[in-house]
């Protein structure tokens, strides 16, 4: 990836971080777009821009900014999970409008301001980062869910749209719970992480998938477990993390 420019929008923290971390350690120049500027080990090696999704009058110029010129690489990884699981009727109309202009709506802009660039790097790779609830649903999910599916059905639409050979979309997601800050402000303060996976389980795949441009797995969706193994959710679905809430 030496001399190679990627973005990764949402990569301070959680998988985007892991992501972008493994990108940096390849040698690209890698710019973060974040409400917040990465910190801890590896941070120096990024490029931060500040970006909040949820002021999108602000943020869709800067995207299509930060996307012009030769990028190789682009990684999606924002998320807006909501304040916590809860019943849809227990849910505000904000809630619901943040999720959409976070998981759906700053994909299809991070999308269109970034396939010109990675059409021209040819082949260029477009790394969605997607969740078990995409094919699973669940129970106190209700936005969550919906907008991550409706992002999986984009990107897949995308992908057998574009021609392989200019532009592959991959997507991935975690076999088990993230350890990420947003996680944690959503768990009790003596919870035990322990069995939670790390972003930096992503590590190995978003190498190679950088390195080979997705090669082999464009239109994808690839699982990634706590071993850093991955495989075709097509192959082997994702288990849900979906657990039963008060009605």
């Amino acid at each position: 990836m030496a001399g190679h420019r990627a973005l990764v929008v949402g990569g301070s923290t959680g998988i985007g971080r892991g992501i972008a971390d493994a990108w940096a350690a390849a040698g690209a120049e890698v710019v973060v777009c974040s409400r917040s500027r990465p910190t801890g080990p590896g941070a120096e090696a990024l490029r931060w821009q500040a970006l909040d999704l949820t002021r999108p009058e602000q943020a869709h110029p800067r995207l299509y900014e930060l996307a012009a010129g030769p990028l190789k690489a682009v990684c999606f990884a924002s998320v807006h999970y909501g304040a916590g699981r809860a019943p849809f009727s227990e849910v505000a109309e904000q809630e619901w409008l943040d999720q959409l202009a976070v998981n759906t709506t700053g994909l299809w802009h991070t999308l269109a301001a970034s396939l010109p660039s990675l059409r021209t790097a040819a082949p260029g790779l477009f790394l969605g980062v997607s969740s078990e609830v995409a094919f699973n649903a669940g129970p106190g999910r209700s936005g969550y869910a919906a907008t991550k599916a409706a992002s999986k059905t984009l990107l897949d639409s995308v992908a057998q749209e574009e021609d392989s050979s200019a532009v592959r979309i991959v997507q991935v997601l975690p076999a088990g719970m993230v350890d990420s800050p947003g996680i944690r402000n959503r768990r009790p303060e003596d919870f035990d992480f322990s069995s939670y996976m790390k972003p930096s389980d992503f590590g190995a795949l978003a190498r190679e998938l950088a390195v080979t441009s997705g090669e082999k797995y464009h239109g994808d969706s690839l699982v990634v477990g706590g071993d850093g193994r991955w495989w075709s959710a097509y192959g082997a679905a994702p288990v849900s993390q979906s657990r039963s809430v008060r009605s």
